[in-house]
Order: C-alpha cells, then structure tokens, then sequence
C-alpha cells in the first residue's frame, strides 16, 4: 500500500514537469552553471587544457521532435583560463583567440537530429572571425526537473573536435608544437523561459 502510495505521489509531482516539456518550449542557458572546456595537444607529448566561462544564449527544444530544436550560444573568450597567466596571455593574443578584436564565440545550430540516446547537432561555429561548420555530439536534455529558484532545469553535455587550422587558428605553430586536433566539451545548464 505504501509504495503504490509513494509512486502516485511521485506521478503527479512529475506530470508537470513532463508535460511542460511535452511541446515546444525555449531554455536560457544558465552562464553561472555553463562552461567550455578545450583540450589540444603540446609538443606531442602532454595535453594543454583550458576553459571558457559566461556562456550564454537559448535552446529551443521538442522533445518528440529534434528538427524543431535550435541552438544558438555566445562564449565569452575573454574568460579564458588554461591555469597559466602566462600561457592565457599568448591564448588571447591574435596568435590565437584575438580576444581583443573577438571577444567573443559564436555558435549557431542549422540542424538537429536523434543520434541513439543523443543528438547530433550540425551548425556554425565563429572562432577568432572565421566560421566554420562543426557537428556537436549532444548528451541530453536531461529530463527536466524544478530547481533552485522553483523553474524547471534541464542540461546536456556537447562534444566535438575541430581542426584548428580550419579557423586559422595558432597558424604560426606548426603541429609538432600544438596539435592540429582541438577537444572540446560544452557543459550547459538549461532553465525553462
């Protein structure tokens, strides 16, 4: 008895929450819980890391329908970190990110598709002036669920490599010095509109 008591009481604190993203519905990323992280490899031999805060923008998401998803994000170069003061100046430089001329990412979706248990999301990333065609491999939403503040939350968990030179990117650097291969992980965190 208790438990056919516990489930009901769990299905009707979950029915809103379900229903209210049975539909189309818009998301504003959350820049305080959101961050890019990047990895590239250093002379060949170890992996250079860093991280990109204050992301912001919106994601539109059908639950039963991912051609009707977009995305659409603005990533803050100016918050580079790599954990070096020194390195971070050379990444900010126009050797790398210009984040004096471009303080700013841009990523833009043009399609979304089921992939598995995930999605793939194509679009256009604007790194440093140059845009370029990337595909995101998205784990998520996650079913949504009240947070903090009492509105729904959801998230996802994003990953792709880009070839650097594609954005002309470090193009001073030959490949033995820092790879031609860059990691990236976005995690976001989603807070219903």
């Amino acid at each position: 008895m208790k438990t056919k008591l516990i489930i009901a009481l769990f299905a009707l604190t979950a029915l809103p929450a379900l229903s209210a993203v049975a539909q189309t519905s818009t998301w504003i990323i959350d820049p305080v819980h959101s961050q890019s992280n990047f990895e590239v490899r250093h002379l060949s031999v170890s992996n250079a890391r860093g991280s990109i805060t204050n992301i912001t923008g919106t994601v539109v998401w059908d639950p039963r329908d991912p051609s009707k998803d977009s995305v659409n994000a603005v990533l803050d170069a100016t918050t580079i970190n790599s954990g070096s003061a020194y390195r971070d100046k050379d990444i900010k430089s126009d050797a790398f990110f210009n984040t004096e001329k471009f303080p700013t990412l841009t990523f833009h979706s043009t399609s979304v598709k089921r992939d598995g248990k995930g999605l793939k999301v194509a679009g256009e990333l604007t790194l440093a002036g140059v845009t370029r065609p990337v595909v995101l491999d998205v784990d998520g939403p996650a079913t949504p669920h009240k947070g903090m503040q009492e509105g729904l939350v959801s998230g996802l968990e994003a990953t792709t490599t880009i070839k650097r030179t594609d954005f002309n990117f470090g193009s001073k650097y030959p490949d033995a010095v820092v790879g031609e291969d860059v990691k990236i992980t976005i995690d976001i965190e989603l807070d219903q509109k």
